[in-house]
């Protein structure tokens, strides 16, 4: 049975990077963030339906790639980071997103804890929140009854913790 694992936190705490790297020692399947495909031949502004039409796409992208893969399954990024984002950008949150919430779940969330250095890019525009935005994913985590861990450390003692999360739910 395929097992979900979303990837979830705010900005540069290594989302991307630790999805690669248990991918690559579960060598198994992932789903890239869409939002980076979305605002790559287009100019970063964006509206609520924006958000609404990359979240789709993220779950399309996903069903996609669940249909043919078996084990584990790691999708760099959820709902969560859309309704967040949502949040914390428009003070709304459009209904369609609020229900995938509820009603996507995933096996486990590995929320990444804002430990490692802020790397900028084009697409992240919070470097001094991160710690605020962190405790919104835990507060939706708990309201959701989630299971979640949270993943600490640099480098290869991030990878061993994900890892030793991850193992438990095997």
């Amino acid at each position: 049975m395929l097992k979900r694992i979303a990837i979830t936190g705010p900005e540069s705490t290594g989302k991307t990077w630790l999805t690669k790297k248990l991918v690559a020692h579960y060598d198994t399947n992932m789903v890239d963030e869409y939002a980076r495909t979305y605002f790559q031949n287009r100019e970063y502004k964006y509206t609520v339906d924006d958000l609404v039409t990359i979240a789709k796409a993220q779950l399309k992208n996903e069903h996609s790639i669940a249909s043919f893969s078996t084990g584990l399954l790691f999708c760099d990024t959820d709902l969560i980071v859309m309704k967040i984002w949502s949040k914390v950008v428009f003070n709304y949150v459009p209904e369609w997103i609020e229900k995938q919430v509820r009603e996507h779940k995933y096996d486990l969330y590995l929320l990444c804890f804002p430990d490692i250095e802020w790397k900028s890019d084009s697409l992240r525009k919070n470097p001094h929140n991160r710690q605020y935005l962190f405790e919104l994913y835990v507060n939706e985590l708990e309201q959701n009854s989630l299971n979640y861990e949270i993943v600490k450390g640099i480098g290869d003692q991030r990878i061993r913790n994900a890892v030793s999360f991850v193992d438990k739910l095997k």
